[in-house]
């Protein structure tokens, strides 16, 4: 127990004082910093944040049930689980790009949250053999390209999602709807355990949490927002595929879709997302490595355009960070670059005059290479 920081107590607190939710906790943290700090501060100081008001600061200030976070501290203590407040460096970093981050997330794995490579694949749970049979020919075409699965280990194409990845020696992780004291379905306990091995579980709800209705919404955003692109493989016009690939537009995720027969009730919602224009058309595997620019066919040995000036600070760190990267989703180049807002699109704007930052589709930055 003394191996888990302090502000772990607080953050799990958080989520459980009245009226604040994760919007509000958000404010709250960015404003204090951590969770404790948020706890300690006077009454006048918490009703001057924007959006808090008497009500909200009340209930913080005055709030004393801390035995709910004690009893999660030695939950996660004795079960060697990871709880990841919002500020922690362990932290999913393209969940912050989101309005709606969890404030704590609670993870068994081995696994990195923030791989450079993560794709959420997601359909029905009543998935067809045309379903399956995409699923293999995905994870056949991208076991070399280093990227993270992500689904919610439902019935289903999620199940087949983690099965295959395993088979193919990707690397998994299962966002669950429920606290991590329960597998939910049954079925899948062994599946779990599987993915521990490479992978490994997350969820936002503490244990004694049940898999209740209200909580599968929620799952999904951590789905979407967790992904740099997110694939339907087979769904209906209704259900959570449709909320998550709503939920991955949303926070400008890629999305893409495989199309199906035009009358078959398992393939409405991805033929409806290609044709509304929120979801990009696949007919291969491939076409998603191609429109996220992953094909490790590139010649890394390129020299990169050098520029006709010398680059300030601020420039060469965000050439250097797409060195390692090879492309990121512009607002996680923000966050890794740790510049303002403004600071930050001076320089995208001057590296692209220069033809040295190339844009790609869902608002994603690469290098040009001669």
């Amino acid at each position: 127990m003394n191996t888990i920081p302090e502000d772990t107590l607080y953050a799990i607190a958080l989520t459980q004082v009245p009226q604040v939710g994760l919007i509000h906790a958000k404010i709250l943290l960015d404003y204090f910093g951590s969770a404790r700090k948020v706890f300690d501060a006077s009454l006048s100081r918490l009703e001057k944040v924007q959006g808090i008001g008497k009500v909200r600061a009340s209930n913080i200030r005055y709030y004393k049930d801390f035995k709910k976070a004690e009893k999660e501290i030695n939950f996660i203590a004795k079960y060697g689980i990871r709880a990841l407040p919002f500020h922690h460096p362990d932290y999913p970093q393209r969940l912050l790009n989101c309005a709606d981050p969890p404030t704590i997330l609670f993870y068994k794995g081995n696994v990195d949250l923030n791989s450079q490579r993560i794709v959420s694949v997601i359909g029905t749970r009543h998935h067809t053999e045309y379903a399956r049979q995409l699923i293999v020919a995905c994870m056949e075409h991208w076991k070399d390209e280093k990227i993270l699965i992500i689904s919610g280990l439902a019935y289903g194409v999620d199940a087949q999602a983690h099965k295959v990845s395993l088979a193919n020696g990707l690397p998994t992780i299962g966002i669950l709807a429920h606290g991590l004291d329960r597998i939910y379905p049954t079925l899948h306990q062994q599946l779990a355990k599987d993915m521990l091995q490479n992978g490994g579980l997350l969820t936002e709800f503490p244990s004694g949490t049940q898999p209740d209705k209200q909580n599968f919404p929620k799952r999904n955003r951590i789905v979407a927002g967790m992904a740099d692109a997110v694939v339907v493989i087979e769904t209906g016009l209704h259900g959570g595929s449709i909320i998550t690939a709503d939920l991955a537009n949303d926070y400008n995720r890629d999305v893409f879709a495989f199309p199906g027969k035009i009358h078959d009730e398992k393939s409405e919602g991805c033929n409806w997302l290609i044709k509304e224009n929120r979801a990009n058309l696949i007919m291969h595997p491939k076409d998603v490595l191609n429109g996220m620019n992953w094909i490790t066919t590139i010649n890394h040995k390129k020299q990169i355009v050098q520029p006709n000036r010398t680059l300030e600070p601020n420039e060469k760190t965000i050439i250097e960070l797409l060195q390692q990267h090879e492309s990121l989703q512009i607002d996680e180049l923000q966050i890794r670059s740790k510049l303002n807002s403004g600071d930050f699109a001076t320089c995208l704007l001057k590296l692209e005059m220069d033809n040295l930052l190339k844009p790609m589709p869902g608002k994603r930055f690469t290098l040009f290479f001669r």
